[in-house]
């Protein structure tokens, strides 16, 4: 079709005549509303942007000497990070004679990374850096976090049986205000039968 025939029925339908293929020959274009065309654009690329999580890398430091109790703290805190989606660098720290024995951060490393097998994938073996030997380990794929549960049931039937003892305790209360209530009346009556008395005489 001549480019001029083209445009006469893009005016005519009210559309913009949109080059799609400019180097097939012959070109090809298309009709369309390019405005609203590239208002849905902009819509896509906002929601795609929203729905993009942004990884951040996460660092846990260490001693190669470090205890036991707190490697295991440490590797907990690890799988917070790593079931939040983020990447975590884990260094061990060299200083002074330590310098001298870098496989005991190594055998330190491993260690860690066999206790997040399954969880965490090894993106980057352990290495030295200057004074630190580290490596990065990201989310395993298919791995999900397990999720905290709250049991409801035991709440509500502990709920149930507060309000129970509640309205049982009402009516108790309730006859111990009457009962007060009545003794000043049994009071007030015995004036009256001294005033009649001295009628009598």
């Amino acid at each position: 079709m001549p480019p001029m025939r083209a445009l006469d029925i893009a005016r005519d339908r009210n559309l913009d005549l949109v080059e799609v293929s400019p180097h097939a020959m012959p070109p090809v274009c298309k009709l369309m509303d390019y405005g609203r065309y590239k208002y849905e654009q902009a819509k896509k690329e906002n929601e795609a942007r929203k729905n993009q999580k942004t990884v951040t890398l996460k660092e846990i430091r260490m001693r190669p000497r470090t205890d036991d109790h707190d490697v295991e703290v440490k590797t907990r805190k690890i799988q917070e990070f790593l079931a939040d989606g983020d990447k975590v660098k884990v260094s061990v720290q060299f200083r002074g004679p330590d310098m001298r024995h870098p496989d005991i951060g190594r055998k330190l490393l491993d260690g860690i990374a066999e206790e997040l097998k399954g969880i965490a994938t090894i993106e980057r073996s352990p290495a030295m850096e200057g004074r630190l030997m580290s490596m990065i380990v990201s989310r395993a794929p298919g791995w999900e976090p397990q999720k905290k549960t709250v049991s409801v049931g035991k709440n509500k039937s502990a709920q149930v049986a507060e309000e129970a003892t509640d309205t049982a305790d009402e009516p108790q209360t309730a006859n111990a205000t009457v009962a007060q209530t009545q003794e000043p009346v049994a009071q007030t009556q015995e004036p009256a039968a001294q005033t009649q008395e001295p009628q009598q005489q």
